[in-house]
């Protein structure tokens, strides 16, 4: 049997990253009560950071081997650009690394200048890698079916290189695309919902739906402002924010979020928590924020959105926690959707406002008499190549869908982005939703 000094690098990495995740399970398990709020959270960010890290050490390793260790090989390592270009590439790398860790110490009320470079390199990182692998098994195949696997290394001393330039090239257009993309303001998109059992006095009522806004590392009061300036804008009866509005704590964001106090749609804003609230540890604090705003936090609870033509007529909105609570072990929270929807009768319309796809078809298990549910979190994959990943993970991914014949279901793709300032394959979304009486 190999020794663990014998192993590779990347074994030892990937039994690195197990013993973090193990920690993280233990941890949750015995150490939640055990620890205050503030080391819990600190901790939580910590171990997904060395979690985060160890996984891609590994993939650090292929990038390596694959766009320097064979340039060396080949004929260009006698140029004198050789010896930048390895700089070059340790400090993509390094950045890359890093910007899991900017959580902890960079979050401020404006982005700084480290965390964008740092997650633009992690982004970037995620296409190289999926461009290296690609190529790489399309080269591999290539020799399978033509029958030359033995003929490997023979040739062109730099026709090795070749596919990595092209991994580069190509990741280095997309980083570009994709950068310029997600610095446009979001794209407002109208529906209109027609939602069952609706009063005809409610007819046309405007609800203005926000997503994955993700303040922090990235994301500031700036484009905070800008987006409540486009919702004012809008003129919305209502408006929504279906979680992630938020990485870090209250009292460090607290400058960041001022924009909302802004907002004053006439029958309310409402918010309901994301999973990233949740890895924030400070859910309470930011309910206690967001109220000083005069939003209200839906924790599994309603309310009833009056017509401002008759007050008999109503319609129930809902929210719940998000499902990540339960995971998480976050004391008095958790999607409890019995309570959320205690006192909405199917009488009435119910619109439920819940952050993950995953828990809107939940939902719909349990009280397929709900009309409309909003949700989030997928962003609509955010990247290339994510966006496949998101697509299989989550029963509803971006848009609206029809569910039976009452029912429909609308996923935001975002409203900003998490992390990685980069748009590939989606667009930000504020969405104006009309809805209409049948």
């Amino acid at each position: 049997m190999i020794s663990f000094k014998q192993a590779s690098l990347e074994a030892k990495a990937a039994v690195a990253a197990g013993v973090v995740f193990l920690s993280m399970m233990l941890s949750r398990s015995y150490l939640s009560e055990k620890l205050d709020l503030r080391m819990r959270r600190w901790l939580l960010r910590l171990q997904m950071a060395l979690f985060a890290n160890a996984l891609m050490l590994i993939g650090s390793l292929h990038v390596w081997r694959s766009i320097v260790t064979t340039f060396s090989r080949a004929s260009v390592a006698s140029s004198f650009c050789f010896m930048p270009w390895k700089i070059t590439v340790f400090m993509f790398l390094a950045l890359a690394h890093s910007s899991f860790f900017t959580l902890l110490f960079l979050v401020a009320e404006e982005p700084y200048f480290f965390s964008l470079a740092a997650y633009t390199c992690l982004g970037a990182y995620i296409i190289l890698i999926f461009f290296l692998f690609t190529l790489g098994s399309v080269e591999q195949a290539y020799k399978l079916l033509a029958g030359k696997g033995a003929k490997a290394g023979t040739g062109n001393r730099n026709r090795p290189a070749m596919k990595p330039v092209l991994a580069v090239l190509l990741t280095v257009v997309l980083t570009v695309v994709g950068l310029l993309n997600a610095s446009q303001p979001p794209a407002v998109n109208s529906v209109e919902v027609p939602v069952h059992k609706l009063s005809s006095t409610m007819n046309n009522l405007k609800v203005v739906l926000l997503s994955d806004i993700h303040l922090g590392p990235t994301v500031g009061k700036t484009k905070l402002a800008m987006i409540v300036r486009m919702v004012k804008a809008l003129k919305p009866d209502i408006t929504v924010i279906v979680g992630d509005l938020t990485d870090s704590e209250a009292e460090i964001l607290r400058p960041a979020v001022e924009p909302l106090g802004e907002l004053a749609s006439p029958l309310g804003t409402y918010f309901v928590t994301g999973n990233h609230e949740y890895y924030t540890s400070d859910v309470s604090n930011w309910f206690e924020l967001l109220k000083s705003f005069n939003i209200r936090p839906l924790h599994n609870e309603n309310v009833k959105i009056v017509s401002p033509q008759s007050t008999e007529d109503w319609f129930c909105l809902a929210g719940v926690d998000d499902i990540e609570a339960d995971a998480m072990r976050y004391s008095g929270h958790g999607m409890d959707l019995k309570r959320a929807l205690g006192g909405c009768s199917s009488e009435h319309a119910i619109v439920l406002l819940a952050h993950q796809p995953v828990a809107a078809k939940w939902a719909l298990q349990e009280r397929p008499d709900i009309n409309l549910i909003l949700s989030g979190h997928t962003h609509g994959g955010q990247i290339f190549p994510l966006n496949a990943g998101a697509y299989l993970l989550n029963p509803f991914f971006v848009g609206l869908y029809k569910v039976g014949q009452n029912t429909f279901v609308y996923v935001s793709p975002g409203t900003m982005y998490f992390g990685i300032p980069m748009r590939l394959g989606s667009r930000a979304e504020i969405t104006e939703i009309i809805l209409r009486s049948p």
